[in-house]
């Protein structure tokens, strides 16, 4: 089955979780989109650039497969890192060609923060991840720390970022974060992975079992 399928959401609602289940239930490849941005980041990083001030064009252009593959990507100095550069056009759209002609070819479950709303905008099916800012630091707590009885200054802290660039998300002239109209709204806050996951593939069976 040739489908695309846009997965969008803030950051850690859980869209990255749904779109890479629901891409091996369907067989579909999977591609992060934020993940893109954050390797733009770091390289920039690397190279002695801030995301926040300098032009991340060239940085975007020469992105290589296996910077996408580092293990400090998902980090706080990232996060903000990713949320500047995707402020650029010339970034965006040094990066637009290359998630559209991933998905093209045998269709693809892609999530990230527009695509349903410009990078696939007749997607054959979207759906929206929220969850709320306190539900959202507790998970990237646990990513950053696992199972550990959580430190409240710093869910504070991580709650306060993640609404900080849920804000400048939406608020951004270009690509903004927002729900597009034909997309499925799936909230998580007391929803487990599997049950996200069995909620989309019954949306998906309902749309496409002719």
């Amino acid at each position: 089955m040739r489908l695309i399928i846009a997965v969008d959401g803030p950051a850690a609602a859980g869209k990255g979780t749904l779109a890479k289940a629901l891409a091996a239930a369907l067989d579909l490849p999977h591609l992060d989109t934020g993940l893109l941005y954050r390797a733009v980041a770091r390289q920039m990083i690397l190279a002695g650039l801030d995301p926040a001030a300098d032009s991340g064009e060239q940085t975007a252009h020469a992105l290589q497969p296996e910077d996408l593959q580092r293990n400090d990507l998902r980090v706080p100095e990232i996060d903000r890192g990713a949320s500047a550069v995707a402020t650029q056009p010339p970034v965006r759209a040094a990066l637009l060609k290359r998630q559209r002609e991933f998905a093209m070819a045998s269709g693809a479950v892609i999530d990230g923060r527009d695509i349903g709303t410009v990078v696939f905008p007749d997607a054959d099916l979207k759906f929206f991840v929220t969850a709320s800012a306190a539900v959202r630091a507790l998970r990237r707590y646990q990513q950053m720390h696992g199972m550990a009885d959580p430190v409240q200054a710093e869910l504070e802290e991580l709650a306060a970022e993640i609404e900080a660039r849920d804000r400048k998300d939406a608020e951004r002239p270009v690509s903004p974060l927002r729900k597009a109209d034909d997309a499925v709204l799936v909230e998580t806050d007391h929803l487990d992975a599997k049950a996200v996951l069995a909620h989309a593939l019954s949306v998906v069976r309902s749309r496409f079992s002719a």
